[in-house]
C-alpha cells in the first residue's frame, strides 16, 4: 500500500459491455432495448448495494455536519465502575448506546495521562458512545504510571469490558481499539504492540520512551500538537507515526495552535478524525473514508496531516 501525499487514486471502471453487432429495428425492439436497460440498472444499484451490507455499520450515513457535532444519532447511558471491584487498572466510566436495537458495538478503552484522572479525557466518552461505540475511560493504578503499564492496564480494561461488565452483551469483543494521552497515548500504543488483534489504535500528544513501533498491526493514528512542550512531535509523535510499518493503514494528524493538553477538552478536529478511524476500522465502515481520503489539507485546525488513505480488502 503506497503513502499517498493527499489524495487517492481513482478506481479503474469495469469493462465497458460489449457492443450489439446490429441496431434494435423498430419502435417495439426500441422499447423492450430501453426496457432491458432499465432493468439492468436496477439490478446494478441493487446488487452494489446488497454487495455493500456491513454487519458492523452503525448509525445513519455519515456527514460532515454529523462528526462534528457534540453528540452523535445514539442516546448514552453511563455507569461507573469502582477501583475495588477490577483488577490491573484503577476503575473507571463506561459509556454506551443505550439502545440494542442494532446489535452488538465496538469498544474503546481510554487511558489519561501522567498525573491525570479519567475526568481528562472524560468528555471522549458520550461524544464517541453517541456514535455507536461502547467508551471505557479508564483511571490507572497510581498516576505516575509508565506507558507500558498503561498499556497493560488498557488490555485489562478491555477485558473486564467485554467479560465482566453490566455492559458485555451490548459489545463484539472482536471489535475493540485503544486511545490514550499523553502517557496514556504511549500506553495505546504499547497495548497494540502487546494485543495486535486490536482493531484500532489513537494515541494523543504521545509520550514514550520506546520511540520505533515496527511491530504495530493496529491501524493507528498519532495526534500531535504543533505547541507542545511536554511531548514535542520532533521526538515523540512524528518518530512514533514514521516507525509505523509503511503498509499499515497509519496516519499523523499534527493540531495548529494546540499544546500538549489540547487533547483534555472538547476538541471538533480530534474527534472528527478518531471517529472516522474508529468507524472505518473498528465497523469496517467504508463510508467513513471520505473523511480520510483525501488525505486532509492543512487548516485552521490542521498544521499537518500525512499517511495512506485507508486499505480496503
Amino acid at each position: 500500500m503506497q503513502e499517498s501525499p493527499l489524495s487517492a487514486s481513482a478506481s479503474q471502471p469495469a469493462d465497458a459491455p460489449a457492443r450489439h453487432r446490429r441496431r434494435p429495428r423498430g419502435r417495439l425492439v426500441g422499447l423492450l432495448a430501453v426496457a432491458a436497460a432499465v432493468a439492468g440498472l436496477t439490478t446494478t444499484f441493487t446488487g452494489g448495494a446488497d454487495a455493500a451490507e456491513n454487519p458492523y455499520q452503525r448509525g445513519p450515513a455519515p456527514t460532515t455536519a454529523s462528526i462534528e457535532a457534540t453528540r452523535g444519532s445514539y442516546a448514552v447511558s453511563q455507569t461507573s465502575v469502582s477501583r475495588l471491584g477490577v483488577t490491573g487498572f484503577g476503575g473507571g466510566t463506561i459509556y454506551y448506546p443505550t439502545s440494542t436495537s442494532d446489535g452488538t458495538f465496538g469498544a474503546v478503552a481510554i487511558a489519561p495521562g501522567y498525573t491525570a484522572y479519567q475526568s481528562s479525557i472524560a468528555w471522549l466518552g458520550p461524544r464517541l458512545a453517541s456514535q455507536g461505540f461502547v467508551v471505557f475511560t479508564i483511571d490507572t493504578l497510581t498516576t505516575s504510571d509508565q506507558p507500558a503499564t498503561r498499556g497493560d492496564e488498557l488490555l485489562a480494561a478491555l477485558d473486564y469490558l467485554t467479560k465482566s461488565s453490566s455492559v458485555r452483551t451490548r459489545i463484539d469483543s472482536s471489535r475493540l481499539g485503544v486511545m490514550g494521552h499523553s502517557m496514556g497515548g504511549g500506553g495505546a500504543l504499547e497495548a497494540a504492540k502487546d494485543r495486535p488483534s486490536l482493531q484500532a489504535a489513537i494515541p494523543l500528544t504521545p509520550w514514550d520512551v520506546d520511540k520505533t513501533w515496527p511491530e504495530l498491526q493496529t491501524p493507528t493514528l498519532v495526534v500531535g500538537a504543533d505547541g507542545d512542550n511536554v511531548a514535542p512531535v520532533a521526538s515523540h509523535a512524528e518518530p512514533f507515526y514514521g516507525s509505523l510499518p509503511s503498509a499499515l493503514d497509519r496516519a499523523y494528524l499534527e493540531l495548529n495552535s494546540a499544546t500538549h493538553f489540547t487533547p483534555n477538552s472538547s476538541n471538533t478536529t480530534i474527534a472528527k478524525y478518531s471517529i472516522s478511524w474508529l468507524k472505518r476500522f473498528i465497523d469496517n465502515d467504508t463510508r467513513y473514508e471520505q473523511f480520510l481520503c483525501p488525505l486532509p489539507r492543512p487548516s485552521l485546525t490542521i498544521e499537518e496531516y500525512r499517511g495512506n488513505c485507508p486499505h480496503t480488502s
